[in-house]
């Protein structure tokens, strides 16, 4: 039996398979319990487990987790705690180095970029097949390269991070910093006519789109995540306007659309095993 997890700042997902069959699935929230814990929880209760793929919203190496911008940590050698508790293997990755395996096999390419946009902002990169990843594992974190300085600290501890601008949480500490009350996103925010923190929102997500089209060159660039699905008006805006933010070769036979997959870095968690 396979045990699947995608560790989000919001949520912990889990699905079990036996046999390419979904036997259950559960759900609870990050806030309420630790991934640690939570997984020791499931596999006492689901004790045929053999293997435990995750998907993790932070960065990690090795199977240790280093850092988590959205959610407290309750146990960082997680790989090394689980297999020798419960004798089962733990493969885990970043959430978008998930995400993009599942969308590789999705399109069926072998170049491709996962730009994926919720609580924060996220990048995974196949390229000829292979997930890059970096001497550390910690390739393509468009979210934390330089971008503009803000008053707002991004929970990596730095104040210029795309994130800051371009992802749910972002949206959300500029709504705070300006004493607004309303629902933290970009509908609520259009309502109340602060049109510019949605002008900011939007403009960084086009730079992201920009800077990951020219540095990485894929045959796909698909856009993920609950605040593309929130908005579905983000796909035409980026068509419309990428021309002035990436590298025109870049562009050229290019695919830029939405994720067809629901649940992407769950569907990645499950396919660890075979990659790492």
């Amino acid at each position: 039996m396979n045990l699947a997890i995608d560790a989000g700042g919001t949520h912990l997902r889990a699905e079990l398979w036996q046999d390419g069959m979904l036997v259950a699935q559960r759900e609870a929230k990050s806030s309420k319990i630790g991934l640690c814990a939570w997984i020791e929880k499931l596999l006492l209760e689901y004790k045929k487990v053999t293997t435990v793929g995750i998907s993790y919203a932070g960065q990690v190496e090795d199977g240790i987790i280093h850092s988590s911008p959205n959610m407290k940590v309750d146990c960082y050698n997680i790989k090394e705690v689980i297999e020798q508790k419960f004798g089962v293997k733990l493969y885990i990755q970043n959430d978008l180095n998930c995400a993009v395996l599942a969308e590789a096999k999705e399109f069926g390419v072998q170049n491709i970029c996962a730009l994926y946009v919720g609580t924060g902002l996220g990048l995974g990169v196949v390229e000829g097949g292979r997930v890059i990843r970096g001497t550390h594992n910690v390739a393509t974190e468009l979210g934390h390269i330089p971008y503009k300085k803000t008053a707002l600290t991004c929970g990596c501890g730095r104040n210029n991070c795309l994130e800051l601008f371009a992802s749910g949480s972002g949206i959300a500490k500029q709504i705070a910093s300006k004493n607004l009350i309303c629902a933290p996103t970009l509908e609520a925010l259009k309502d109340t006519g602060e049109d510019s923190i949605v002008t900011s929102f939007e403009e960084a997500l086009l730079a992201a789109a920009g800077v990951t089209l020219t540095l990485f060159n894929p045959q796909v660039l698909v856009l993920g995540g609950g605040v593309i699905e929130a908005n579905p008006y983000l796909e035409e805006f980026i068509l419309k306007n990428i021309k002035q933010y990436a590298l025109p070769n870049s562009l050229q036979n290019v695919t830029i659309c939405k994720s067809r997959l629901k649940g992407a870095p769950l569907m990645g968690a499950l396919l660890l095993k075979d990659f790492t």
